[in-house]
């Protein structure tokens, strides 16, 4: 099944890429898709608060772009 899908961010947190999509699927509603490496982050502690803060980084990005998107679309 084909269905659009929307980069809305993505970035290197640690050695993982992770990404969050916008997906519109035919027939249903739209959902974000949050891609996540497929084995665990592994974080020093002492590194833990950069990794938090780049993950935030991350969404917040994301959540513009959606907000531009549905602003744009009302989706």
């Amino acid at each position: 099944m084909n269905h659009p899908i929307t980069p809305l961010a993505s970035g290197q947190v640690n050695h993982d890429q992770i990404s969050v999509e916008l997906v519109e699927p035919d027939n249903m509603p739209a959902a974000v898709r949050i891609v996540w490496p497929n084995a665990p982050t592994i974080v020093d502690p002492k590194r833990f608060p950069d990794t938090a803060a780049a993950i935030a980084q991350l969404f917040a990005r994301a959540h513009i772009v959606l907000a531009a998107i549905r602003a744009e679309r009302r989706l």
